[in-house]
């Protein structure tokens, strides 16, 4: 891997190590500043969700992009901005990512390194959310890219992510790297392994649908 790839790819793994960071940590806060209400809960967790994405994006984004996401990535080997190589690495460091923002959270809040998710979440209607937040987040992103506005894209997807949380019926996971991240945190965002399966088909499947609205 040559030094400018290197680079890229850290900036890949930081910013999605990051982004659950903010994901789950808000949510065990969450957890403990409002226990007995859920909609606070969902308003404190998808208020920083979207405010750390902006800031993460605005901070990575001019050396590798701010992916932070499988599908974005996937959407971007399609085409052409990537190589299937670069692409890979990509991926790669945003699942390492991904379980290294859920350690850091759990241990941030003096809770064990690793807690397996026992959260199911399964369901058609919770499917087509996962459907529907992936295609509209890619829309969001390459729809913000290609009218020339790239310095609009934080705040986009920002705004996208924090408004999904309420929309849809998953809480817009949309990301690949998230959904199992979220296995290895028994909090508010978490997800019980058993349901991460249904969870990746909807996403792929949204974002595939993404790609032909784009294209």
């Amino acid at each position: 891997m040559n030094t400018a790839l290197a680079r890229r790819v850290f900036a890949e793994f930081l910013g999605t190590a990051l982004l659950l960071a903010a994901v789950i940590g808000s949510g065990i806060a969450a957890q403990r500043l409002s226990p007995d209400d859920v909609g606070l809960q969902l308003l404190e967790n998808s208020t920083a969700t979207a405010a750390a994405l902006v800031a993460i994006i605005l901070a990575l984004g001019p050396v590798s992009g701010a992916h932070l996401n499988p599908v974005v990535t996937l959407a971007d080997r399609v085409f052409g901005a990537l190589t299937t190589g670069q692409a890979a690495a990509y991926i790669t460091a945003q699942l390492l990512g991904g379980a290294a923002g859920s350690v850091i959270a759990n241990l941030m809040f003096s809770l064990p390194a690793v807690q397996i998710s026992t959260t199911h979440r399964s369901s058609p209607g919770l499917w087509l959310g996962e459907v529907v937040a992936t295609f509209g987040l890619l829309l969001v992103i390459f729809g913000v890219v290609r009218s020339r506005r790239p310095s609009a894209a934080p705040f986009a997807v920002g705004a996208y992510i924090g408004a999904a949380y309420w929309w849809t019926s998953s809480t817009s996971f949309a990301n690949p790297a998230a959904t199992l991240a979220r296995t290895l945190t028994d909090s508010f965002a978490g997800i019980a392994p058993a349901s991460t399966g249904a969870f990746l088909i909807a996403e792929l499947i949204g974002a595939a649908l993404a790609v032909l609205a784009i294209a």
